[in-house]
């Protein structure tokens, strides 16, 4: 009996631990599909990220070179500004060289304008058949320049001032020349228009002054009302103690010192009336400071004073 219950308890474990490891091996399995695939969406997952980044790379750096910063284009722009650039620098030097022959040619002839004044002014200096003049000296190989202007020029005429006229100039009459036309009648002495009477005109002007408040009222009217307050309240004033109620009685007292102490218990002034304390009682024997400085009698004695090498100090 009992080696059949042993082996029935032996079969009954056996079938139990057959059953435990298909069971466990079953819910192994499942668990590793599971984790094999979770592995495998993450790799997935991290091989899209990883290629969408190079993609996106590519697109990016492709938009930028096309839209916003093309190489190309920034290069082409920049060789359209330096030909433009060169362009206009030339214009400039153009500009500049025909400004300056402009100011030259305008300072020539304003030279040549003045010399051509200048030749006029001395045109008596030119010479003649019998005497040669200043510029044209028989010295010289040739005559100066001076001389073969004053040849060209003519002299420079001399005008008088102009004389008043002796004939008075004759105006034509213009009563004659208008036609005769009926005179208008004469303008009234009183004006005319719907005016106030003048007794009541005469009145607004001479009307008594009715001042503002603001002009009749005084500019210290508040100080000179505040004063006659003060004024009014000393008079009335019954005591000129002022009176304290219980709570501050000893508040405002001043401390009396008693016979027994020698030492005051008052409020020391320093820090509250003054801030420069002085012990009187350690300047007793002691000179006042002096702010004055003596004389020196080097410098009073500047200028009188020989050195050993018999020069003045």
């Amino acid at each position: 009996m009992m080696n059949a219950n042993v082996q029935l308890s032996n079969h009954l474990h056996k079938n139990a631990t057959l059953i435990q490891n298909i069971w466990r091996g079953f819910t192994a399995r499942r668990l590793f599909r599971q984790r094999v695939k979770t592995a495998y969406f993450i790799m997935k997952m991290n091989f899209y990220n990883k290629m969408a980044v190079k993609i996106q790379q590519r697109w990016r750096g492709y938009y930028v070179r096309k839209y916003v910063h093309n190489y190309y284009a920034r290069k082409r722009y920049l060789e359209g500004l330096t030909r433009k650039n060169e362009h206009i620098r030339r214009d400039l030097e153009e500009f500049a060289e025909l400004q300056r022959r402009e100011r030259e040619r305008i300072t020539l002839e304003k030279e040549e304008k003045e010399k051509s004044i200048q030749a006029q002014r001395l045109h008596f200096l030119l010479s003649t058949k019998q005497c040669p003049g200043v510029f044209n000296s028989p010295f010289r190989a040739e005559p100066d320049e001076m001389e073969l202007r004053l040849r060209k020029v003519k002299p420079l005429l001399v005008q008088s001032a102009p004389k008043e006229r002796k004939t008075p100039i004759l105006t034509p009459d213009l009563s004659n020349l208008m036609p005769n036309r009926e005179r208008l009648p004469p303008i009234h002495k009183k004006p005319q228009g719907p005016f106030r009477p003048a007794l009541e005109v005469q009145q607004q002007r001479h009307r008594p002054l009715e001042p503002s408040l603001r002009v009749a009222t005084s500019i210290t009217a508040l100080e000179e009302a505040r004063e006659e307050l003060k004024r009014q309240e000393w008079r009335t004033r019954v005591i000129d103690q002022t009176f304290l109620p219980f709570s501050n009685t000893s508040r405002n007292k001043r401390y009396e010192s008693l016979m027994h102490t020698s030492t005051p218990f008052e409020q020391v002034p320093y820090g509250t009336k003054h801030f420069r304390e002085e012990h009187k009682e350690y300047l007793k024997g002691k000179k006042p400071f002096k702010t004055v400085f003596t004389t020196c009698h080097v410098f009073d004695k500047f200028g009188q004073l020989y050195s050993d090498a018999g020069n003045i100090v």
